[in-house]
């Protein structure tokens, strides 16, 4: 017999604590609020925010990018991150669990929206598509992720030497055609004949064509790559090294769940700013910085009215967000059940957008001078992706005093930064196989859960580790986690708004956000909005109005009657998640899920 003491002590839980703060005992709770919110944080502010941002921005017309971008923040973004957020937080499961409010999936001859007895109903076999859709969104970004990690783990401990590996040309992998910044400087220093320092321009025009040390290092000694996406050759065992430890560093995070990576995040979440600020400061100080942020701030107000100005703007809130991946559900379930997420989803969305456009100010001052430096433009030194973390920011940083330092700083953050994302989604997936399980054995081995998941990610992620592995990680990377994610919100909006209903989920968030007791008194127009514009609202525009979709959780929000003589519709879709979902949510008042609709008295 499993008493109080020991149901907290699942999934992590201290008894003593378990008992007084958690309102979920079997699934736990957030230490505190401010957990969660730096779990978001680092969940939303990843590699993409330092690899991609910058590159969009200035490829998309510079300053003039901000304007789509805030405004796919304002009526994509934020809506779907509180929609989410307040989705998963009411139910109080992961994102495989949350999807069985939506009627699709049975079959009551009564009608859509009657409530029949339990032996009208026939259950479909029809899987919940949308949440596993989410699964395998976060299981493809999970296998390919902590392999750029260990991949920046590698950089991290080549870091700690006297002079960088790649910032010379004279070790056994470079070739002929290798032509290191460093290098040229040199025949125009010390001993060599003062005729050849005329010849600088010369050298560092022929620069432009040239293979640089830190592209052949990456190239060459790091992937040893192969000719061919099908050329696997053989396993990195130096990468091999680094992808078991950094799989080990997050199961040991996540060994108690969110009990114990509630508090790695403090650091992993707020150190990478630390490191930002540092690298920043030391950026603004160089010569040529000035270039490399007017470069990336200047406005190009003709890019506007190109289509993929705006598609880019979007895929990257959807991307950097963490919108459809399942995350953002899991990380809202573990949250007590009158938490404020609207709040929570304005602070963590606000700064997710804000650190993109530092990380730009970082990476582009340290890109204005090293084109100062060669003299060249600022786009030919510009890059994206792997190819900024791996080949063009390390290369700059050779040209830094004490490079090895900055070095050590930028691969740490990188560390740090890609720590936090994979955190959630290892999270997301051992939530939704206990939630799916749902057993009293399974909720007291899921230490075992997050094992057996950490080592099944790490056997998935070796072929990547091979010659041909960095092909395979782009493919993952450019079709994983893109379009698909537009998919996935675009049917999870209209199950939410035409299944489980607008008012229904409006009641649900009025739920949420306040805490009234059953009998107050009722506004004359049976209505309360959100604190938020009403721009959007279902009731006030068509059916088929894009914003309608954009906006499903921007609406008024009815309160709690006391007088009407029949249930409304609302409290009909509250009556069916509840008969779907089962128990209420832990923490929630008797009337959270509508179990009696109110009459006339």
């Amino acid at each position: 017999m499993v008493g109080k003491g020991a149901k907290g002590m699942l999934n992590g839980a201290v008894p003593s604590e378990a008992t007084k703060r958690d309102q979920n005992l079997k699934r736990g709770n957030w230490g505190n609020q401010i957990e969660f919110v730096l779990t978001s944080v680092g969940y939303a502010v990843g590699l993409g925010n330092v690899w991609r941002f910058p590159y969009l921005c200035y490829r998309n017309g510079g300053g003039a990018f901000m304007l789509p971008y805030f405004i796919m923040l304002i009526f994509c973004g934020i809506p779907l991150f509180f929609m989410e957020l307040s989705f998963g937080q009411f139910a109080s499961r992961g994102c495989l669990g949350v999807w069985k409010i939506s009627p699709m999936f049975k079959a009551c001859p009564g009608g859509p929206w009657t409530l029949p007895p339990p032996a009208r109903c026939v259950t479909l076999p029809s899987p919940p598509g949308v949440g596993y859709g989410m699964m395998v969104v976060s299981t493809y970004i999970g296998i390919y992720y902590n392999v750029v990690i260990c991949i920046a783990f590698y950089y991290f401990f080549s870091s700690m030497t006297h002079v960088l590996p790649w910032a010379y040309c004279n070790n056994p992998w470079n070739t002929p055609d290798c032509a290191g910044v460093l290098d040229a400087s040199n025949l125009t220093n010390g001993s060599q004949p003062a005729a050849l320092a005329g010849n600088l321009s010369h050298l560092l025009n022929y620069s432009l064509q040239r293979t640089s040390p830190s592209e052949e290092y990456w190239r060459l000694y790091v992937l040893k790559l192969s000719d061919d996406i099908g050329n696997f050759g053989e396993v990195r065992l130096p990468l091999l090294g680094c992808l078991g430890v950094s799989w080990v560093v997050v199961f040991l995070c996540l060994i108690r769940g969110v009990k114990s990576s509630g508090k790695v995040v403090y650091f992993t979440a707020t150190f990478p700013y630390v490191v930002l600020t540092i690298l920043f400061v030391r950026g603004v100080t160089l010569e040529g910085a000035f270039t490399g942020i007017t470069y990336y701030l200047t406005p190009q107000w003709d890019k506007i009215l190109e289509a993929k100005v705006w598609g880019d703007a979007a895929s990257q809130i959807f991307y950097s967000l963490g919108c459809a991946w399942g995350g953002l559900i899991t990380m809202a379930s573990y949250n007590k059940f009158h938490n404020n997420c609207y709040r929570d989803s304005i602070i963590i969305s606000i700064t997710n957008c804000a650190t993109s456009v530092y990380a730009g100010f970082v990476i582009f001052s340290i890109l204005g001078f090293m084109a100062s430096h060669l003299g060249v433009d600022v786009s030919r030194v510009a890059d994206h992706g792997p190819g900024l973390a791996f080949v063009a920011y390390p290369e700059a940083l050779t040209l830094l005093p004490v490079s090895p330092l900055w070095s050590l700083l930028f691969f740490f953050m990188l560390i740090l930064l890609g720590l936090g994302t994979q955190f959630c989604l290892l999270e997301t997936l051992v939530t939704a196989i206990v939630d799916e399980v749902g057993n009293e054995w399974i909720l007291q081995k899921k230490t075992y859960v997050t094992l057996g998941v950490a080592v099944a990610g790490f056997l998935l992620g070796i072929p990547l580790t091979s010659q041909a592995g960095i092909y395979w990680l782009l493919l993952m990377d450019n079709y994983a986690a893109s379009f698909s994610l537009v998919v996935i919100s675009c049917i999870m909006c209209v199950s939410i708004m035409y299944i489980y209903d607008l008012l229904a989920l409006c009641l649900s968030s009025h739920h949420l956000l306040h805490s009234r007791l059953h009998g107050d008194p009722v506004p004359a127009n049976h209505l309360q909005p959100l604190p938020v514009s009403r721009l959007g609202c279902g009731h006030r525009l068509p059916n088929g109005s894009v914003l309608r979709h954009l906006h499903p959780s921007v609406c008024p929000v009815p309160a709690l009657p006391n007088r009407w003589g029949h249930p409304p519709p609302a409290f009909e879709k509250c009556h069916e998640a509840k008969q779907r979902l089962g128990p209420r949510p832990p923490g929630a008042p008797d009337w959270a899920l509508c179990p009696h609709p109110p009459t006339l008295s």
